[in-house]
């Protein structure tokens, strides 16, 4: 990991530090707040699940004895999640007095965080269902975007199934568009200019390498143990099962795949989906200050 001048960040400030996945940025924020103070606090989708602390590379038991942490595991293993549910957890912990040092991979999060986010009610089973129907059939999401505002129409990607889907669905449950619902966007909870917003860009090559090893690290390390203890309640549909290497780990304890297999599939995804959050942090954070690694 390329060296921060720890020194040169004001100690008074909340710290953001995005990243891709693998990159290090625990280890920067575990760093920053041995030497100037702080609560580490999670910004992973995946790491606010209980049941994945080996797959989803959340902190050990001796690193949160280091310095104080928040938002990791509290989640229950079936539950929804989604921003607005973070962002709701983790006011209380900006606005509570204690330093915040934020860190994760889930740029949604950041965005939420520092641009604000709309409290959109959860959609009620029913109209998921009943939306999860019409996208599987030919036509549906036409039908879909025939029952959506102007505004809305205009605001989002159409080619996007899940968008369209997305907007149906807070259309039906709320009666409201999403792009009304936008419009309503209340202040962010900390702008970019109230922290210092750190990003990591990290070069491709190097990046594949750590994932590579990272998994193998985790599979040695008791990821296998953990799918096994798990693999009566996964479920694909499940957000916590989404987790990277979950799927792949229980296809193996399944006989699917061997466990050559599975570990090159879960390197795969995970390379795959570095790629996007790299894409999007690029795309979307251009007034952080950028960490190019290695």
């Amino acid at each position: 990991m390329a060296q921060l001048d720890i020194s040169g960040i004001d100690p008074d400030l909340p710290v953001l530090i995005a990243g891709p996945t693998a990159s290090g940025k625990s280890a920067l924020a575990l760093e920053i707040a041995q030497m100037q103070g702080g609560v580490i606090i999670n910004a992973d989708a995946s790491q606010v699940f209980e049941g994945w602390r080996i797959l989803t590379a959340r902190p050990s038991n001796d690193e949160e004895a280091c310095a104080p942490h928040a938002l990791y595991g509290h989640v229950p293993f079936e539950a929804g999640y989604s921003a607005g549910a973070w962002l709701r957890d983790v006011t209380p912990l900006v606005q509570g007095g204690a330093r915040a040092i934020i860190v994760g991979g889930t740029g949604l999060y950041f965005k939420a965080l520092s641009e604000g986010l709309v409290d959109i009610p959860p959609t009620p089973p029913e109209v998921r269902e009943a939306a999860n129907a019409l996208r599987e059939i030919s036509g549906g999401t036409a039908q879909m975007i025939a029952t959506l505002d102007a505004a809305t129409q205009a605001k989002i990607d159409l080619r996007n199934p899940m968008r369209v889907q997305r907007a149906f669905e807070v259309q039906r449950a709320t009666g409201q568009g999403l792009a009304a619902w936008h419009a309503a966007t209340p202040p962010p909870l900390l702008p970019l200019q109230a922290c210092t917003p750190l990003v990591i860009d990290a070069q491709t090559d190097w990046l594949n390498a750590r994932i590579a090893r990272r998994f193998d690290l985790m599979v040695a390390g008791g990821a296998l143990d953990e799918a096994a203890a798990n693999l009566h309640r996964f479920d694909p549909d499940l957000a916590s099962c989404k987790a990277i290497g979950a799927p792949e780990l229980t296809a193996y304890l399944r006989g699917t795949y061997t466990l050559e297999q599975a570990k090159e599939a879960a390197s795969i995804a995970t390379r795959q989906f570095a790629k996007r959050q790299r894409t999007w942090f690029r795309s979307r954070m251009g007034g952080w200050r950028k960490l190019s690694l290695p």
